[in-house]
């Protein structure tokens, strides 16, 4: 019970920081090119963490045949999440008019950071009941790729003329979830056998993954795409660091 109340803390400290990326976004006027740039290097930082925290971990506990299946099924269900939510998205747009963007786009950014947050907080859960402490390269990771999901949502609702107070409450009814999350997935695998925790590590793992291809790097690069290489290699290389130097 103790490693799911961590678990709960530490989802909530990372999902918190769609609160901080919020906040930066409603008081500060920050250039699209600095938020781009972050989440650019927080999806370098991603990497190297699923790569080293979760898929590596899942094949030394379950095995290959796990580990690839989970990974497969983690890839599919964002995908096929992301699909729903553009769908509804398209929606909602034609039948208000408003296609350019605003409002429904950032709430729309809102939900993907939802989609986003679930596999991210599962796998805090499960990195914390594998190694029975957070594991800090991980949790940096998805701290630091939630900070460009909340600027970039709360850029676009402020414009659209969304009360402070309302984006407030959804951002942090969105922490929120990412803390219960990360606990459910602490709570679920504390007792299932070694190739169930192995593929639970993986499904977030793969879904964490097509969410940088389909979402982060595109969108960094469509307005920093001079120095998203650079600063996509330079966010893995950091995690990869503190990989290295945290054992």
């Amino acid at each position: 019970m103790f490693a799911s109340l961590q678990a709960l803390l530490w989802g909530t400290v990372a999902g918190s920081a769609l609160l901080l990326g919020s906040g930066a976004a409603w008081w500060l006027k920050i250039p699209k090119v600095w938020v781009c740039a972050i989440m650019a290097f927080g999806a370098g930082v991603l990497v190297s963490a699923l790569s080293f925290e979760l898929v590596l971990e899942a094949f030394e506990t379950g095995g290959l045949l796990a580990t690839a299946a989970g990974v497969l099924v983690g890839a599919a269900l964002y995908f096929s999440a992301n699909r729903v939510l553009a769908w509804r998205t398209t929606r909602r747009q034609k039948a208000s008019g408003s296609a350019q963007g605003g409002e429904p786009a950032g709430t729309a950014l809102a939900v993907g950071a939802l989609i986003d947050g679930i596999p991210e907080s599962v796998a805090l859960g499960l990195s914390v009941v594998a190694s029975a402490s957070i594991n800090p390269a991980m949790l940096i990771a998805i701290f630091i790729s939630n900070i460009p999901e909340g600027l970039a949502s709360t850029a676009q609702m402020k414009s659209a003329g969304r009360k402070g107070s309302s984006i407030a409450l959804l951002w942090g009814s969105i922490a929120i979830s990412c803390g219960l999350a990360a606990f459910v997935g602490a709570l679920a695998m504390q007792s299932m056998p070694e190739e169930a925790l192995a593929f639970a590590t993986a499904v977030a793992a793969g879904g964490i993954l097509t969410m940088i291809a389909d979402s982060m790097i595109p969108e960094a690069y469509s307005v920093e795409h001079d120095y998203t290489g650079l600063l996509v290699t330079g966010g893995f290389l950091s995690a990869f660091a503190l990989h290295v130097l945290g054992g």
